[in-house]
């Protein structure tokens, strides 16, 4: 079932169209010509069950659970979901897509108010105001404490997406020095907001002083910042992490405290919200702590409020360019016949971005006769790239808008025949340029039936299914390589669960890819580049 906006005519009869704002926010302005906004706030479950029926649209925040009960009883009137905010976790995003229900948010509102709060955090670390705190209120006037000042010192920021980049500029204003290590933001984002660029995380951490991350949280974050890392950086240093509970490893944290390695740090999120009364954070030294605030300011939720509305009204007129977290569905037929290459596009998108992140140039080639428009595959070449590398989640709607923001230069080419296959799709990223050494990767896929299958990798030929943890390598083609490494393999009790061979001439270059079940520990995977039959390898997760 998809969603259909209202034509012109649809707006112009006299029936408005309505808006039920069931949670407390503040609005802003609810007088707009052609639309009746309901502004209920903290209504109760059973009278939101009961008028739902009447409306068009459903605004919460984050106390109403939007769930298969609520959608159901809301029945085919409603058409759109606003959530004021980021997260949609109290929204089953899964049922609302299926019942054609497109669900927006506003995740802009608050970032000048969750970078202020990254900042407070780190002038609170430096000058030691949690501390200083405790201390006075437990009457003992320590004046001998010594702070530190910001001012020529050097600030780490991982992650430059929009509150990152705010940071640098606050940090900017405080004569601090900043360099940020993020390989999906393109070079002239950096020059434009006066950054350096590192370019790997070690990099950034043996050069700063202090430390603050602002990136989604997902399989690649999580934990990025451990113990190996905290010790890469200097003596005295300060982390703060205002963006996502577990992004900085909690454990690591407090004993990089603890051990006196860390001068002082802050966080305004924990892996578990709220946290438990024994909670490491609670007795660790030096250790600012907010209750996940960074949203929580009167112009935040001012600006969220009058945002959703905006996105939810713009919605109901057809324009569903903004904020939308899930994609209205294609029609059957569009999806019967591309189903398996809109899967395909965003594997090859997936396994990109991790050969080769921050690309300024994405190229598309369809080869072959495909059984519709293909334009939609490009985008979830797209999405695939661009998941998990931005403060906004891509998808079909918003993935052009998003890579565009990003500096992607995108370029489509059609070729009518394929030498191999009836359908191939070919993508081509390209990274440096301008006095950085270019860089290029191209993966390539067709789809049997209905099931991916990589067919390209760089210029050789393979035929892989790409599922789960996939290991790329390349050696000299002469007896023994894959032995080798299967033997390897082995003896971690890793199993192999697919394997494509490819080489350009008998004797010269050659290149192996291996499904694993389970993923490699870095000192495995370099324990596999030191085999003196492998020239390199590389390890992805579709």
């Amino acid at each position: 079932m998809t969603a259909t906006a209202p034509t012109q005519a649809d707006q112009d009869h006299a029936a408005p169209l309505r808006v039920l704002i069931c949670d407390e926010m503040n609005p802003g302005d609810l007088n707009h010509a052609g639309f009746q906004i309901d502004y209920q706030g903290n209504m109760d479950r059973a009278e939101t069950l009961r008028r739902l029926p009447e409306y068009d649209a459903l605004i919460t925040r984050s106390r109403t659970k939007v769930d298969r009960e609520l959608i159901d009883a809301a029945g085919p009137r409603l058409k759109v979901i606003g959530r004021g905010g980021v997260g949609v976790d109290n929204i089953d995003l899964d049922y609302a897509s299926l019942r054609g229900l497109l669900v927006l948010n506003a995740p802009e509102s608050n970032n000048v108010s969750a970078a202020e709060l990254a900042v407070m955090h780190l002038m609170a670390a430096a000058r030691g105001l949690t501390r200083s705190d405790s201390k006075t209120r437990a009457g003992q006037w320590d004046r001998k404490y010594l702070g530190l000042e910001l001012k020529d010192k050097t600030l780490g920021i991982v992650g430059l997406g929009r509150i990152g980049s705010i940071v640098a500029d606050r940090a900017q204003g405080l004569r601090m020095h900043v360099i940020a290590f993020d390989p999906y933001v393109p070079e002239s984002k950096f020059e434009r907001l006066g950054v350096t660029r590192a370019e790997t995380l070690d990099d950034l951490l043996e050069r700063v002083d202090a430390i603050t991350v602002h990136t989604p949280l997902t399989d690649e974050t999580r934990g990025m910042i451990g113990a190996p890392q905290l010790a890469r950086m200097k003596k005295g240093a300060i982390a703060v992490n205002a963006a996502r509970g577990g992004i900085i490893d909690e454990q690591a944290l407090v004993d990089a405290l603890h051990s006196g390695h860390l001068f002082a740090a802050g966080v305004d999120v924990f892996v578990d919200e709220p946290p438990a009364p024994e909670h490491i954070f609670l007795g660790a030294p030096n250790l600012g702590i907010t209750a996940h605030l960074g949203a929580n300011t009167f112009e935040a939720q001012e600006r969220v409020g009058a945002e959703i509305v905006s996105r939810v009204l713009d919605a109901l007129k057809g324009d569903v360019s903004k904020g939308a977290v899930n994609a209205p569905a294609l029609d059957a037929k569009t999806m019967e016949a591309l189903g398996g290459h809109l899967t395909l596009g965003e594997k090859l998108g997936r396994i990109l971005a991790q050969l080769l992140p921050g690309a300024h140039d994405v190229e598309v080639t369809f080869r072959g006769e495909f059984p519709a428009d293909p334009a939609p595959v490009v985008t979830s070449v797209l999405v695939g790239y661009l998941s998990g590398r931005t403060d906004e989640t891509p998808n079909m709607i918003n993935a052009r808008a998003l890579a565009k923001e990003r500096g992607v230069n995108l370029a489509v080419r059609e070729e009518q025949t394929s030498p191999d296959y009836q359908t191939e799709v070919i993508v081509k990223v390209t990274s440096g340029g301008q006095g950085e050494k270019e860089r290029t990767r191209t993966v390539g896929g067709t789809v049997f039936g209905r099931s991916p299958r990589l067919t390209r990798l760089r210029d050789y030929r393979v035929e892989l299914e790409p599922v789960g943890f996939i290991l790329i390598a390349s050696n000299q083609d002469k007896p023994g390589a894959v032995a080798k490494l299967s033997n390897l393999l082995g003896t971690w009790g890793i199993n192999i669960a697919g394997m494509a061979l490819g080489r350009a001439e008998k004797g010269g270059q050659a290149l192996f890819t291996l499904t694993l079940d389970d993923s490699l520990s870095p000192e495995q995977l370099q324990a596999i580049r030191d085999l003196d039959v492998i020239d390199s390898a590389y390890l992805v997760r579709v």
